[in-house]
């Protein structure tokens, strides 16, 4: 499936304002409250723009293109961009922080827009999912990711859709590890050439996936996505 993208336009800034997942997870916000805003987990700077751990700002600023959006205004903590899919509007976010303090940021964006956490999606690496894996969930705990811990913590719930991005584990010896320095050296580099065209194409996929969330549900991009 592929989404018909707009033409790129400039936006003027907003004023101050491994199995797919069961059917039962996807359930769409309530009437009157669609999904409008759309988190890019990452760390800022730029020393740190070509790790795995800043997929979720590739995914971002790969969407932000494709519709046109910039990011144009700074509220504390969080970097925002306003535009439209298909006469909705859309809002993109990356924090500002480090992403073990993303919680911060995403607070901070639901406060200006006024929206609740089941109008969100946050897309972010994962490493217990193979290299370009890309999956959707409806809803859940942060499964140990640092900026998710920080989001659900912060913001006090879980329910909000999330797509995840499979980086792949690190391993020692052949096999897969948990050690937190490997695991720190691993997601704080940059991928080589395969592994990063590889990368580039899953943060392809999951932008066109956020773009069939936000047009047509959850639910919907779970379907096509997740096999």
């Amino acid at each position: 499936m592929r989404v018909n993208w707009p033409r790129r336009q400039r936006e003027t800034p907003a004023p101050a304002r491994s199995a797919s997942a069961p059917p039962s997870e996807a359930v769409a916000p309530p009437a009157g409250r669609p999904l409008q805003l759309v988190v890019g987990l990452g760390n800022v700077g730029s020393a740190y723009a070509k790790h795995r751990h800043n997929v979720g700002f590739w995914t971002v600023n790969r969407l932000a293109k494709q519709l046109g959006i910039e990011f144009t205004r700074r509220s504390g903590v969080v970097e925002l961009g306003e535009g439209e899919l298909d006469g909705r509007r859309v809002v993109l976010a990356k924090p500002r922080t480090m992403m073990n303090l993303s919680g911060n940021a995403v607070k901070q964006a639901l406060k200006v827009y006024g929206l609740q956490p089941e109008q969100m999606v946050v897309v972010y690496d994962e490493l217990d999912l193979p290299s370009g894996r890309v999956r959707i969930r409806a809803r859940g705990s942060h499964g140990g990711h640092n900026g998710m811990r920080s989001i659900v913590g912060t913001i006090a719930s879980q329910e909000f859709a999330r797509v995840r991005i499979g980086i792949g584990r690190p391993q020692l010896g052949g096999e897969p590890t948990w050690d937190s320095e490997a695991v720190a050296g691993w997601v704080l580099a940059a991928p080589g050439p395969t592994d990063r065209a590889t990368l580039e194409e899953a943060a392809a996929r999951a932008a066109e996936a956020i773009a069939v969330m936000l047009h047509e549900g959850v639910e919907a991009a779970m379907t096509r996505f997740n096999g």
